[in-house]
């Protein structure tokens, strides 16, 4: 995968950013006034040491000190209003960043997500953009506030004296040249922290959902082993990290401070040779100094938490850029014109080439499909659902080539019962109804009589009103699969596909489901993949497959 480089992924930040103009025109303007206050304040405190300093020094350091009280509270009001509007444009942009990810992924091909760690993902969505949101904010509430009171700073130092100017500016160049030094160092780990941490949470997201597996199998050794491993690899890349960053500030607080020493003798000796330069001035210029100097000590600590953010954003956007699934017709697919007729011409798709698939399904036929593990089962049914784009020929949908019709309309004819049962963290009501939503009570109730559900469903403490928290992991295997094949019962689809619909069920239940299913087969083209006699016995037609091939039918 091509990730963008630094620069044009801050490019691409800042324009993203900038599409909430009126928002950030407040929080720029906001910025100049809060500088433009910090610095007239040292020239008031300048101007109240020189008041001491004159005959009837009252009548003179009143007037001051009232203005100072005013720049201070107008100053702490700005500082105050300023950070809200920076957090409300960088996470009003975190927050369309979030939606425009989760979006993305689901209209990406699943080819894309099937290579894709789900923990790797997962962290993309939650901590790098949580990372990249806290960037941005030190960004507005450090760095750009220091920028420009570094411009104004050398305006106003230059306005005092310019001869301390150039001695301050010949020196401040070499913590400048010291933090990028650093600089380039930090960036690399930053990037392989980010990295190790997607690499971790995938292992931690594989130990939580397979926990059962791990201990069944006495695995707890290896995974620990795995993840002492990754998370000695996230610690070393991190501490590395930390590392280069934390010896910016304290270097060049050195130097700022060799620079502060130097400015207090030379200042000293300038009024004392009385060339006109008052100590308040002095005091003026020292507290100049200290907001000259200071910029840079924030400025150093953003660019090491810029440097990270870039490094997530990077993540981030190399989801958003990968192409969706493209969608070149608009003509919908209407359920009353399905017949159900179904056929394979040519359909070559797999790592080997020179393999093709002909098959020719009347409508309303039951087939079977069978065959030893890695036949190519699934994949038949992938290319089906256009899950997967073959590399050649043609898949039909009574006589007119399925890439005729928008997939949504397309797969809204196809009822899926699978092997891997999910449900979402919803009532019962809502997860039967995750097809239809529309659906009313009685419809639902309906349809969980249908798949033989109803009964355990009323044992539960709220029925159907009932909250699965867990996501359904407190039901059984089989209970869990008697719900997702309610949801089938419930859609009614024109086209049946049960991939090992009833491999975790009891085989009195299994029985019951079966007549359920005879009767919704009824005038529907159905595909069966199945191991068990049991489940094939009926079929209209057996599609045996070996290698990708059908071998016998």
């Amino acid at each position: 995968m091509k990730h963008k480089t630094s620069p044009s992924s801050l490019r691409r930040l800042t324009r993203d950013l900038l599409q909430a103009r009126w928002l950030f025109l407040l929080a720029s303007l906001g910025t100049v006034a809060q500088v433009a206050l910090t610095v007239l304040l040292p020239v008031l405190i300048g101007n109240a040491v020189d008041s001491v300093l004159l005959p009837q020094a009252n009548q003179h350091l009143m007037p001051v000190l009232g203005q100072m009280l005013l720049v201070i509270l107008a100053n702490t009001l700005i500082q105050w209003l300023n950070p809200l509007l920076y957090n409300q444009l960088v996470y009003r942009y975190s927050q369309q960043l979030r939606q425009g990810v989760i979006k993305k992924i689901h209209y990406l091909p699943l080819a894309y997500l099937d290579r894709q760690g789900t923990g790797d993902l997962v962290s993309r969505v939650t901590t790098d953009l949580e990372q990249l949101s806290n960037g941005l904010l030190m960004v507005f509430n450090q760095f750009f506030v220091g920028l420009l009171t570094i411009l104004v700073t050398i305006i106003s130092m230059a306005r005092l004296d310019f001869f301390l100017l150039l001695l301050v500016l010949l020196l401040t160049p070499l913590s400048l040249f010291l933090a990028r030094f650093i600089a380039r160092k930090r960036f690399s780990f930053f990037q392989r922290q980010t990295q190790a941490r997607g690499a971790q949470t995938q292992l931690i997201e594989e130990s939580l959902t397979q926990e059962s597996l791990i201990q069944a199998f006495n695995a707890q050794d290896q995974f620990d082993t795995a993840f002492t491993r990754s998370n000695q690899t996230y610690a070393d890349y991190s501490q590395a990290a930390i590392f280069y960053s934390s010896t910016v500030n304290p270097s060049t607080r050195f130097i700022n401070a060799l620079i502060y020493a130097l400015i207090v003798g030379f200042g000293a000796v300038r009024i004392i040779q009385g060339t006109g330069f008052t100590v308040g001035q002095l005091v003026t210029f020292l507290n100049y100094v200290n907001q000259y100097t200071k910029p840079f000590n924030d400025i150093s600590s953003v660019m090491s938490e810029l440097q990270s953010a870039l490094a997530c954003a990077e993540r981030i956007y190399s989801v958003l850029d990968q192409e969706e699934i493209a969608e070149s017709v608009q003509e919908i697919l209407q359920s009353e014109d399905v017949k159900g007729q179904i056929s394979f011409e040519h359909v070559a798709f797999g790592y080997e080439p020179g393999k093709e698939l002909n098959i020719r399904i009347p409508a309303a036929s039951k087939v079977a499909i069978v065959g030893p593990t890695g036949a190519g089962k699934s994949t038949l049914i992938n290319l089906l659902m256009r899950f997967y784009n073959v590399d050649s020929g043609l898949i039909s949908l009574d006589g007119i080539p399925i890439s005729h019709y928008t997939r949504a309309s397309y797969r809204q004819q196809f009822g899926m019962v699978l092997q891997e049962t999910w449900l979402k963290t919803a009532t019962i009501h809502d997860n039967i109804a995750f097809g239809r939503p529309d659906a009313s009570r009685e419809e639902v109730i309906a349809a969980a009589k249908a798949a033989n559900a109803h009964f355990f469903i009323q044992q539960l403490p709220q029925g159907y009103d009932t909250y699965l928290a867990d996501a359904g992991d407190s039901l059984s295997q089989g209970q869990r699969q008697l719900l997702t094949i309610a949801r089938v019962f419930l859609a009614v689809p024109k086209i049946l596909i049960l991939d090992e619909a009833t491999s975790s069920i009891d085989t009195r239940t299994e029985v019951l489901i079966q007549e359920a299913f005879s009767k919704l087969m009824v005038g529907r083209t159905s595909f069966i993949i199945a191991h068990r006699l049991s489940t094939i016995q009926n079929a209209d037609i057996i599609l045996v497959m070996i290698d990708g091939d059908i071998v016998e039918q």
